[in-house]
Parts: C-alpha cells; structure tokens; sequence
C-alpha cells in the first residue's frame, strides 16, 4: 500500500486542488489581459476651426469693382479679404477651364508659384526650432560634394536671396531646362558647376535656385522628399487638404496667357525645376489658414518668426524704380506696397507674389490690424489687376481711402 507520510507535503486531494485553483487563476489572469481596453491615448490637438466656404461680399466697393472687371474678363481668379478669422470677402469669377466651360469655384486649387516660398523658408525655421539645423549652418554641412565656391554660403543667405548663387533663369540654356523635368540632386548637381555672381551677403539678388538648393537640405536634414515634409508638418496638421505639390492629377485649375486673341491654355508647368521655389498649389481658404497660422505664432518660435520678417538686405542695396525697396525676410517681403495705388496709403505689409506658367497671384497681410488678402490669377497677364485688387480690398477692410488706380 502505497503511503504518504502526514507531514510530506499535505494531503493528495489538497494538492490538486491548489494547482487547479492556481490553473484557473492563470487562466482568468491571461483572458483579462487579452481583453482588457488599451491604455488611453490622448486626441490630438483639434484642427483650427474654419469659416464656412460661401461667397461673402462684405465690402461695398471691391464687390462693385469686381463684378464690372469679373464680368468682362478683366479678371479671372479668386479674391478673398479676411481681419482675422472674419471674412469679409470670397468670390471666384471666371472659368477653371474656358474649353469646358467649367466656372471657378470658392474651392479650387490654383499654382502658388513663388507664393511657395514663404513654406519651403518655414521648413527650415522649423528645423532650426527643433534643433536638426541652424539658418547659420554652412550650406556645404548638408551639400556633399560641395564646390569650394560654396563655402562661405550660409542657409541665411539662401533665405534672404544673397547668397550670389546663380539663379535658374540667369545660366545658359534655360529655354531647354524650363520643358525638362529634374529631380532635386540633378539641380543641385547643376548648380554647383556655377561659381557665385558676388560674395554672399554683399548683394540681393532674386534665386529660385537658391530655394531649390534649401529644399535639398530639407531632404537632407529629415531623409525625406521636400513636399512630404510639408505635408507632415504643416499641411496636415493645419487641416490644409487643399494644398501640395503639383502633379498631373492634383486637380490645379488651368492657367491661362493673353497672346492675341482669346486666352491660351498654359498646361505645361513643369514645376519640378522649381520644386523648393514654386511648386505648390493651393485655395484661398487654405492659404487664410496658413496666413492666420504662421502670423499668428503657431507654427514658429517669436525668434524664428522676427527672422522670417526681417530685412536682410545689405544696407547700400539701392531703391527700386524709384520706389523705396522692399524688405527682404525669408520667403517673404515687406513693403508699403499701399503707396503704388492712388489715393495711396501707407501701411506696412507682409507679403510675396508669384507667377509661373499661366497663373498672378499676390499674398498679403497687415500685421498691425491682422488683415489678409489673398488674390489667385489663372491668367498669367494679370499682374496689374492683380495688384490693384489686392490694395483695393486691404485699404477697404483697413478703412483707408478705396484707390481707383495704379501710381504712375
């Protein structure tokens, strides 16, 4: 007979019993963890509220001036006038493509051209903030090989527009290189066989390479493509659906050129070549996000954004056309373009403009009394209509005198 003594562990039904309570312990203990809700995670930040996208005519006057030029063509686009986050004005007239007699609407998606700028010079002042990068860096620290002519060029000068590096339009052969697609390392590779037009920070002188050469260094300084960035970093937390680089599907309105006769289609962008400088499009509520954004200290610290705004033009850099010139900050200038309008008015404005193959678009904002106006052109030759739209709405929604014409 097989036997336990009474003090060698407690009784067998005993034993069993705790390991099958232990059994079922262990069982319970795995089920609550498969089961059990996962950890919360806290919701993200909430997108800025956005006004209603409906046609607003709160100023008398522009609304009166548009509706002669929108109905005989005289302009062809989108106007929309903001003081903060109110709208007082948001109208399109026109058609997005005459051959399908498709109208404009307050949603469509035109080329910023140069108007992109002020993002690629965001991304770096973003950079700077989270500390991968300084606008003071060396550009050679992140171009690798580097051409000695290079090696007193800092980003700031490639901000500011000094760095005499040559710009696209000013070397050989351009008619060729404005058809021909290229990615980024072939316009950098082309602009280091240039030497430099003057030492850096000597002279001002415009360069869409030079903000082609910055979104390299984004690429560089992040490991991804300039436009990805942007989307992650701006676009999409900004609620900015309506806004990337271009392609032959993002759905950008056609542009057009007066050449005799009715407008002529302008479909061939190629925005690769200036794909840090202008390759961006947008609509006018998502450009009033950004406006509101950027101005208003969201996306910058207070020290990257004074820099942004500042002028960083040489001291001796001469007067435009007899006008005062403008300041020169990144991305972005600063001038009293009010005094080219009669009745002039003096305010400073924070702005940029652009045109690139069949669009006119001009950005401004008046910091003082926080006001916008934002005027898309899908016709190249618009440049004067463009202009004065632009004053005509900001000196009504500023209460100044409502200029009639350009200063000649």
């Amino acid at each position: 007979m097989f036997h336990v003594p009474r003090h060698a562990g407690g009784h067998p039904r005993l034993a069993t019993a705790f390991l099958s309570l232990l059994f079922i312990l262990t069982a319970a203990l795995i089920a609550w963890m498969t089961v059990r809700p996962a950890p919360a995670v806290s919701a993200p930040e909430p997108r800025p509220l956005r006004p209603p996208l409906v046609v607003v005519q709160d100023l008398p006057q522009l609304t009166a001036r548009l509706a002669r030029w929108g109905a005989t063509g005289g302009f062809t686009g989108g106007v929309l006038v903001a003081r903060g986050d109110q709208v007082l004005f948001r109208q399109v007239y026109g058609y997005a493509d005459r051959s399908l007699g498709t109208p404009l609407a307050l949603d469509s998606r035109f080329r910023l051209a140069s108007v992109s700028k002020q993002f690629t010079a965001a991304a770096i002042l973003r950079l700077q903030d989270e500390g991968v990068l300084s606008v003071d860096d060396p550009l050679c620290r992140w171009i690798d090989p580097c051409p000695a002519a290079w090696a007193p060029v800092r980003l700031h000068h490639l901000l500011s527009h000094t760095s005499g590096v040559p710009d696209l339009m000013a070397r050989p052969g351009w008619g060729v290189r404005r058809v021909t697609p290229a990615t980024p390392e072939e316009l950098t590779a082309e602009s280091a066989k240039y030497g430099l037009q003057f030492p850096p920070g000597t002279k001002v002188r415009y360069d869409n390479a030079g903000y082609n050469l910055l979104g390299y260094v984004v690429q560089k300084a992040t490991g991804l493509p300039l436009q990805d960035y942007l989307r992650d970093a701006f676009f999409v937390p900004l609620g900015m659906a309506d806004t990337g680089f271009e392609d032959d599907m993002s759905g950008v309105v056609m542009g057009y050129a007066n050449l005799g006769g009715p407008p002529t289609p302008q479909p061939d962008h190629n925005v690769s070549i200036i794909f840090g400088a202008g390759a961006l499009y947008s609509t006018l509520d998502d450009l009033l996000v950004w406006q509101q954004a950027l101005h208003g200290g969201k996306l910058l610290s207070p020290e990257s954004y004074a820099r942004m705004v500042a002028d960083h033009a040489p001291a001796d850099t001469p007067d435009e056309r007899g006008r005062p010139r403008r300041d020169w900050g990144y991305g972005l200038y600063a001038n009293s373009l009010g005094t080219r309008v009669r009745p002039a008015f003096p305010d400073r404005q924070i702005y940029h403009t652009g045109s690139w193959s069949g669009f006119r678009n001009l950005v401004t904002h008046q910091p003082d009394e926080d006001v916008t106006v934002i005027v898309l052109s899908n016709n190249f030759h618009q440049r004067e209509a463009v202009f004065l739209l632009s004053q005509q709405g900001m000196a009504e929604a500023l209460g100044r005198p409502f200029p009639t014409a350009m200063a000649r």
